[in-house]
């Protein structure tokens, strides 16, 4: 009997993989096929896709079971898919648990084989069928089983890993609230004790961020986050400029996190100024200490700034000169001078009250202090030559080496900052003003001195 069952299996799969290479690739033979008919076969194929993942499981439980990739290539059943079927170690160890998972659950691994559940709603029962009580007699086991494969008709996997609470309170309500307390304290204790965050450049000008935080923590950062996103979108002015770039929601969302860490060192270096921007260390060879700062190293990993990041970063910074000899020994450090002075960065928040603009709502603790006519140009640090622009709008109006001839200009007219837009966008270049400073009367002209 178990001759015949293995040729039927082995006959069944040889007939499936025949059947894969004669489909026509090009998919000729559907062209003609219904809106009813691509549809019904977009079903039946993923019927059977899922009815030969859990069978494939299956056959790789009853393998490891008795050993046989040991005994056929000479290593385990991890090593044999990760060297034969191509599959990395956590592909293979995860596909080894679920299928040793579900070889212990009879129902579920009998409705998954026959259609009734797919792979995804298999391994959602059995986290939630692995959360109930240790001591559960085993009939009410069985029943919460039998239970959770019926569900599967109902729920997708997301919604079935949300049942543990329903279903323990249905088989077993003597013991329910006091299991769901033991349970949420041990998940608690688990989600502090596998806190993690770590930071991976990935050497293409990008760092990997990683990490896990228990639930609560985790909604804190996901509001602050979701909120600054919020805010993160082009005005209508922008929207008009095909270079400027569109975010999607996930951009948005990277972008808010590093605000938030902005803020955070904001308010962390200078509380009482509310707007003083980082220090940035200037490592200068003593040899080329006149050739405009060019072997700067600015940031701690030593990773490189483009341009444009440069100018950004230097608008609004605080610069200590760190002087070397050639042989790498200190000659001479500066002392930390703030391009933006707590008392300019005042009157520049009184004068412009947030970013200049236009559409553009952010706060003045939001912003940078831009440079019109760029320091690095001999742009002084003074009033008339800075307005507030959030960090979207900054990169927006900063020159971009791709298009030099066509950035954004900002201008001051009579003490009101006005922006004009590229021919790309007006081709009369009409100034415009951000709706905040519309009906502003024009400053005294003392009132724009540094």
């Amino acid at each position: 009997m178990e001759t015949l069952i293995r040729t039927q299996s082995e006959a069944f799969l040889e007939n499936v993989l025949t059947g894969l290479d004669d489909l026509d690739p090009n998919g000729l033979d559907r062209a003609l096929l219904t809106d009813s008919e691509r549809v019904g076969l977009a079903e039946q194929a993923l019927a059977a896709a899922g009815r030969l993942q859990a069978l494939a499981g299956v056959l790789v439980a009853e393998a490891d079971r008795v050993a046989a990739p040991q005994a056929v290539v000479g290593v385990g059943t991890l090593s044999w898919l990760h060297d034969a079927q191509r599959m990395t170690r956590r592909e293979a160890g995860r596909l080894l648990a679920s299928a040793q998972e579900l070889s212990s659950r009879p129902v579920l691994r009998e409705a998954t084989l026959t259609g009734a559940a797919t792979p995804l709603q298999a391994r959602a029962v059995t986290r939630v069928l692995a959360q109930l009580p240790e001591d559960l007699p085993d009939q009410k086991v069985r029943d919460a089983e039998a239970m959770m494969v019926g569900f599967c008709a109902q729920f997708d996997s997301h919604e079935l890993s949300r049942l543990a609470r329903h279903l323990l309170e249905v088989i077993a309500p003597e013991v329910a609230e006091e299991s769901l307390a033991r349970r949420l304290e041990r998940e608690a204790r688990h989600a502090h004790a596998v806190r993690h965050l770590s930071f991976t450049p990935d050497g293409m000008g990008s760092v990997l961020i990683k990490g896990s935080l228990p639930t609560v923590e985790a909604e804190l950062l996901r509001a602050q986050v979701e909120a600054i996103a919020h805010l993160h979108h082009r005005r209508a002015l922008d929207c008009a400029d095909p270079l400027v770039e569109k975010a999607t929601p996930t951009q948005r969302r990277a972008d808010a996190l590093v605000e938030l860490a902005r803020a955070a060192g904001v308010h962390q270096d200078a509380p009482n100024h509310g707007g003083d921007r980082p220090r940035i260390m200037v490592l200068i060879d003593h040899d080329r200490l006149v050739d405009d700062c060019r072997k700067a190293q600015l940031l701690d990993s030593g990773a490189d700034l483009t341009p444009t990041q440069l100018r950004v970063l230097a608008c609004d910074a605080g610069i200590l000169p760190v002087v070397m000899n050639g042989a790498g020994e200190v000659l001479d450090v500066g002392r930390a001078n703030r391009l933006v002075t707590p008392s300019i960065r005042a009157a520049l928040v009184a004068r412009d009250r947030g970013c200049v603009f236009p559409g553009c709502d952010r706060t003045a603790a939001a912003c940078d202090a831009h440079h019109i006519t760029p320091w690095q140009r001999g742009g002084p640090t003074s009033l008339p030559n800075l307005v507030l622009l959030c960090r979207h709008h900054h990169n927006t109006v900063e020159p971009d080496h791709r298009h030099p001839d066509t950035r954004w200009q900002i201008r001051l007219d009579h003490g009101i900052p006005v922006v004009i837009p590229p021919t790309r966008v007006d081709p009369q270049q009409r100034p415009r003003r951000n709706q905040r400073h519309h009906h502003r009367p024009p400053p005294a002209p003392d009132d724009s001195a540094s």
